[in-house]
């Protein structure tokens, strides 16, 4: 069995008893599709979004906050870029996740310091023989927009979950009022959804977390295919 077979086998395993997914049970979410499309997007992700200032002054944020040699989780980490390399480079213990083969592959080539693995947001859990233990910090750029939203705040609750008592999260989403809508990006079809501004913090506040820090840009992206967005940046810690 291949280390992304045993990884896939552990984070279905880990559906089983997860308090914040209980709805689906041992059965994961498909998201097939996903993947394999940013598989194929891979590294034209970074050319098509190569100015990434709130991402890295929102992952400034946190790391200052962090207490010395924290352990963080970067959720969907992607190319690794630039988050897990940035907290790496501060001194903490990085551990990204990613549903994205080949983005994982990249993450890895350019972060070896960090740990990288395939995992969906409703497979983790802090117990358990998948478990991953508990973290000072989680980041999660980008990375809700990929689900439908009757999901999203069963995903900040499980974050919580992963979190030490006080431990900060690093958000962001991209402004819209969007739910699992197919889009065209980079070539390839995936599905997004997203709020607006007062959901998203009634969102996030409900599952737990006080919101510390809030910044929005406006962005537009380096290819012609990938349209401007507005994008929000949250620091938030646990209640």
């Amino acid at each position: 069995m291949s280390e992304n077979s045993e990884a896939d086998g552990g984070a279905r395993a880990a559906y089983e008893g997860s308090e914040a997914y209980a709805a689906y049970g041992s059965t994961a979410p498909d998201r097939t599709g996903q993947a394999k499309a940013f598989d194929i997007i891979g590294g034209r992700y970074d050319e098509a979004f190569p100015h990434k200032e709130g991402q890295i002054a929102a992952g400034a944020r946190l790391a200052a906050a962090l207490p010395e040699g924290a352990r963080v989780l970067d959720v969907g980490c992607g190319t690794g870029l630039p988050t897990a390399r940035g907290l790496v480079d501060a001194g903490f213990t990085v551990l990204g996740v990613d549903l994205s083969d080949g983005m994982l592959d990249l993450a890895r080539a350019q972060v070896p310091e960090a740990e990288f693995l395939n995992r969906d947001l409703a497979s983790l859990r802090a117990d358990g023989p998948a478990g991953l233990g508990r973290f000072d910090g989680i980041t999660c750029f980008f990375t809700l927009l990929m689900l439908p939203r009757a999901e999203i705040p069963y995903a900040l609750r499980q974050f919580r979950t992963l979190l030490r008592p006080g431990g900060l999260l690093a958000l962001s989403m991209v402004e819209a009022d969007l739910d699992d809508a197919e889009i065209p990006f980079l070539g390839q079809s995936i599905r997004v959804s997203g709020f607006l501004r007062d959901e998203l913090r009634q969102v996030v506040s409900g599952a737990g977390f006080e919101i510390t820090d809030e910044d929005t840009r406006s962005y537009a992206p380096a290819r012609a295919d990938a349209p401007p967005e507005h994008q929000l940046f949250l620091n938030c810690r646990r209640t």
